[in-house]
């Protein structure tokens, strides 16, 4: 048995060498929370100089909140309540971030709007759209509320809607399915879809390259304006008409939920939307984009080119410079 000095001694170390661990641990959260409001910072910037910059490009492009007409807000769900406006993306987890607004509206639990499906969160009948107020409340929320948006990589945001879109459509989507098939698909009969040979039959399945056969195609701009879920993610949210507060990104989706819930002072009331693991790694975008010639792969990249930068993604050198 330890006498009472050398006990007390020991216990002094282990006294010690827990505080040490404690401030360690505090250490590693705040340099933690430090470079994730560097990083946002970074982003915000990043936002602001890009739009200085384009602004004197593009002369003709918005550039005031009032060259903005209602149906350009129509992607913005607002929380009076929690005084928030969140700018929706499809294909940028949407569905759960719709879920978390409908959560600060509803006297629910998390875990009850969690099971809501999908198709009746997009319905839109329980969120208010920033749309719906008049001119002069609408200028008060942008100014008072805290707005943020999540964004994604371009092309792989273009994947994800290719893969949802065309080949699982629904009835809506069916329309695209035919167009697209009709204007760029193999009309012999067969053709091939990710790389899996399949007969036409009674439903055409457009390829991937015929779908970005289709985004290309002046005629597509001309005629109709793209559809959300392949709609350029700036022409959505107007980021620079509109001061965003926090922008996070789908590749940190858990880090950026964290501090967005923090910086609202809802991190004891809400929890992170679970994520799914990302199938389109760097080495699948290659693999998608195979298929598609170096000339289509440029001028895809002229579409979406703004959002690329004004939202820190790199141009994928490996897709473009072959």
């Amino acid at each position: 048995m330890a006498a009472p000095r050398e006990l007390q001694w020991l216990l002094g170390l282990v006294g010690s060498m827990l505080l040490l661990m404690c401030f360690y641990q505090w250490d590693v959260s705040q340099k933690k929370q430090g470079r994730i409001r560097q990083l946002q910072e970074d982003r915000k910037q990043l936002l602001r100089d890009v739009c200085a910059i384009d602004k004197g490009a593009f002369p003709k492009q918005k550039y005031t909140l009032g060259d903005l007409n209602r149906k350009d807000l129509g992607n913005l769900i607002v929380d009076d309540k929690n005084g928030v406006i969140y700018c929706y993306i499809p294909k940028v987890a949407c569905t759960n971030w719709k879920r978390v607004m409908l959560f600060l509206k509803e006297n629910m639990t998390y875990d009850e709007i969690i099971s809501i499906p999908g198709p009746k969160i997009h319905t839109g009948k329980n969120l208010t759209l920033l749309k719906s107020y008049p001119p002069s409340k609408i200028k008060a929320k942008l100014k008072k509320y805290t707005k943020f948006m999540f964004v994604r990589d371009p092309f792989v945001r273009l994947i994800s809607a290719y893969r949802d879109k065309f080949l699982h459509p629904n009835k809506y989507y069916q329309t695209y399915v035919q167009k697209v098939w009709s204007l760029y698909g193999n009309k012999r009969g067969r053709f091939y879809a990710k790389g899996k040979r399949k007969a036409v039959a009674s439903k055409p399945q457009p390829t991937f390259y015929n779908f970005i056969q289709y985004l290309v195609d002046p005629r597509t701009e001309r005629t109709q304006a793209y559809d959300p879920h392949w709609r350029q993610m700036y022409r959505l949210c107007h980021p620079c008409l509109i001061k965003y507060d926090f922008v996070g990104h789908q590749e940190t989706l858990q880090e950026d939920a964290e501090q967005l819930f923090k910086m609202l002072q809802l991190e004891d009331d809400i929890k992170v939307p679970p994520s799914y693991e990302n199938v389109t790694s760097s080495g699948s975008v290659e693999d998608w984009f195979r298929t598609v010639p170096l000339e289509d792969r440029r001028k895809l990249y002229k579409i979406y080119e703004r959002d690329f930068r004004l939202f820190g993604y790199q141009r994928p050198a490996e897709l473009l410079d072959e």
